[in-house]
């Protein structure tokens, strides 16, 4: 097969494969920016070793062996990164959001999916070391047998056992309890969220509060300042509160989210994790190239609504 060839079918492969190696690398690394380069990187590589491939394992087991030991590589020496919310002092930087749409799955595995790549349970995964983070994403997310994990990892199926045990252990302390959060199609989830957006660009903190649960966490990123409970919230929001910001619906880490412009500029976007009685929690994320990006990635509305 001549290099042309090679490039034609391996292209085609990974493109199948594309949405989910973009969903694994955002999961290990936090970030957007870093997960498309992993993927990127996971592509050279993979053209590199084409021709070596023995077929020993499915191309998509290869693809993902690939692109975890990217992801690992890149992890080496770096602190972690978190939210607002999380429980430290110095993160080594800030996660990131990234659109639903680009890293959705096929119908049966939507909701594994959405769950895989919400805020709290990313920032989670940002506890563990890289190869238990691994470990836990190949078996409980991408269901791989233990014995495949340890070939892509090259440890043993009892290293595999081990450090998924010590990772779920870890990780059901940092992620929400399942019955909090509604999906984002839900009548209730997508009524929370207009009215979320309609106080904010009706300059209403009083109907910002009465969307907002008593416990509910307002954060901010880059800035790292963070109100906890409906009245600090309210205190933290009432002053930005001005007239002058209009939003747009979307998703983010497979959550209700809006895009936000202020007095017509991007300014960033605010994800929300929902439950039933109320919005638990928001981040918003100021950075006014997310819009843009956003924007490009779903397909979404031009710059600000006027």
């Amino acid at each position: 097969m001549n290099q042309t060839a090679v490039m034609t079918a391996l292209t085609e492969v990974f493109e199948r494969e594309r949405r989910g190696l973009l969903a694994h690398s955002y999961r290990m690394l936090g970030t957007w920016d870093e997960a498309e380069d992993a993927v990127q990187e996971a592509y050279l590589r993979a053209f590199k070793g084409w021709s070596a491939f023995e077929q020993r394992s499915s191309v998509r087991v290869w693809l993902y062996r690939i692109v975890t030991n990217v992801c690992l590589t890149a992890l080496t020496g770096r602190s972690r990164r978190a939210l607002p919310s999380d429980s430290v002092t110095e993160p080594g930087d800030w996660i990131q959001p990234i659109p639903s749409a680009l890293v959705g799955a096929d119908p049966e595995a939507e909701v594994v999916a959405r769950e895989g790549v919400r805020l709290a349970f990313v920032a989670g995964l940002q506890l563990l070391p890289g190869r238990q983070r691994a470990v836990l994403l190949l078996r409980e997310v991408l269901a791989f047998p233990a014995a495949e994990v340890a070939t892509m990892l090259d440890i043993s199926v009892a290293a595999v056992k081990s450090a998924l045990q010590r990772a779920r252990a870890t990780i059901a302390e940092a992620a929400p309890a399942p019955d909090r959060i509604t999906e984002p199609a839900d009548p209730r989830t997508r009524e929370l969220l207009r009215s979320y957006m309609a106080a904010w660009e009706h300059a209403d903190p009083a109907a910002f509060a009465r969307v907002l649960r008593a416990d509910a966490v307002l954060s901010m990123v880059p800035s790292g300042v963070r109100a906890d409970g409906n009245t600090a919230c309210l205190a933290l929001a009432t002053p930005a509160m001005d007239g002058g910001w209009r939003m747009e619906a979307t998703g983010a880490n497979g959550q209700p989210a809006a895009l936000a412009w202020w007095h017509g500029e991007p300014y960033g976007v605010a994800v929300l994790t929902v439950a039933a009685d109320g919005i638990a929690a928001v981040t918003v994320f100021a950075d006014a190239a997310l819009v843009d990006r956003f924007t490009a990635a779903t397909g979404g509305p031009g710059p600000g609504r006027p």
